[in-house]
This record gives C-alpha cells, structure tokens and sequence, in this order.
C-alpha cells in the first residue's frame, strides 16, 4: 500500500463554523466532511438543491429529512443519502448531531483552514 507524504488535519479549535451553524472538518481533494452538532429542534431548514452528492451518519438525535417530496425519520445510528441536485430540507426533532460528507468537496469560500502535519 502507498503511503502519503503527509496527512491533513483540522484540529477542533481550527474547524470553521458555516453559516448555518455547521463545523468543517477535514476536506481532502474530492470530498471534505462537515459536522452538525448539538442542533436544536425549531423550524425547517431552508429547502436546498445543492450541486454535490451527501451522505451522513447521524451521531444522536432526531430528525426528518424531506427528500423530493419523501419524509425520511432520521435517528442515532441511522445514514442517509442526498443525491447531487435533489431539493431537501432538514426538521430537528430533538437536539441532534451528524457528520456529512459530501462530494465533491464543499468548502465555503475562502477558508483554508487545513494545515499540513507528518504523521510521526
């Protein structure tokens, strides 16, 4: 197996925070990873068609993901994907936490957050 030069790492107090309240995570060249931790129950996220594919993972909680019309219970231990283009939106049932990944990579603009360590 290969090894890489070096590995990307984004240490807690580094994670940027999106404006929809979301922490970015590692991001490598195809995919990057977001984490929505601690969101509490109110109204729906705006509806979104987003040009990337997203899988998540929820870590705790509950939520509905709207899905083109279908309404898809999510709770701790349950994934789920959202296929590149389809209109969504999340509802927060109880406070909750998941990990997206999604790819390509999203990143918000201008952040470069990464920093480069050599694994020891």
């Amino acid at each position: 197996m290969a090894r890489s030069e070096g590995a990307d790492k984004v240490s807690e107090e580094r994670a940027t925070r999106g404006g929809m309240g979301q922490r970015y995570l590692a991001s490598g060249e195809s995919v990057s990873m977001r984490l929505w931790d601690g969101e509490e129950p109110g109204e729906p996220k705006p509806e979104a068609e987003r040009p990337y594919e997203t899988v998540g993972y929820v870590v705790g909680g509950r939520a509905e993901l709207h899905l083109e019309g279908e309404v898809i219970t999510l709770s701790a231990g349950d994934s789920w994907t959202v296929p590149k283009g389809a209109s969504h939106t999340y509802e927060i049932l109880e406070t909750f936490t998941a990990v997206e990944p999604t790819s390509p990579r999203r990143r918000p603009r201008g952040v470069t957050n990464r920093r480069r360590t050599r694994p020891e």
